[in-house]
């Protein structure tokens, strides 16, 4: 399980470095990642609590390394994402056409105006409400991790001692959920 702690390592103020950001409730720490379908994480990515979700998608999506069973290079991308709004930007859905991913993210009612001011040229990408009910999958990797209170709580003073507890909990929904077959990141 590999992390990394800024999207923009060496720039920011020192709690950014430390991944430790102001909100509404005081200090906080975002924690994004990639899970499997069955709430697995497979790579996670810590950033300062203010920062927007989408700075660090790209990061998160690097970090993927599935092994193959038997002999082969590990794949390096899922077959197909889904999102929820907060991913809906040009670039990000340019990323996942090129990388040819799938991508199952709403856009936001302002995307939506300006597409259908356009007509023709504005289309809509395709979206699809039964695959994206799986998007919960994250959701619930989350409540796993959070299951582990040093990782809901975050007493930890350095972001690498806080990485470090978040993948001993990874570590541990993993072996409580042990792989039969070769993994697969769709259902």
């Amino acid at each position: 399980m590999s992390n990394d702690t800024n999207p923009q390592p060496g720039k920011g103020k020192p709690g950014d470095r430390e991944a430790l950001g102001r909100s509404r409730g005081g200090l906080s720490t975002k924690i994004h990642l990639l899970a499997d379908s069955r709430c697995r994480p497979l790579t996670t990515v810590t950033t300062a609590g203010q920062r927007h979700d989408s700075l660090a998608f790209e990061l998160v999506m690097d970090k993927v390394c599935v092994l193959r069973p038997g002999r082969g290079r590990p794949r390096r991308r899922p077959d197909e994402l889904q999102a929820d709004k907060a991913y809906s930007s040009k670039s990000i859905r340019a990323h996942l056409r090129t990388r040819g991913i799938r991508a199952t993210i709403p856009l936001k009612a302002d995307q939506q105006a300006g597409r259908r001011r356009r007509g023709a040229r504005g289309r809509l990408p395709a979206f699809d409400p039964e695959a994206y009910r799986q998007r919960n999958v994250v959701e619930r990797a989350i409540n796993k991790l959070r299951n582990t209170r040093a990782v809901a709580t975050r007493y930890d003073k350095r972001d690498y001692v806080y990485r470090g507890t978040i993948d001993v909990a990874a570590i541990r929904i993993w072996l409580r959920d042990p792989v039969e077959t070769h993994l697969r990141d769709t259902p």
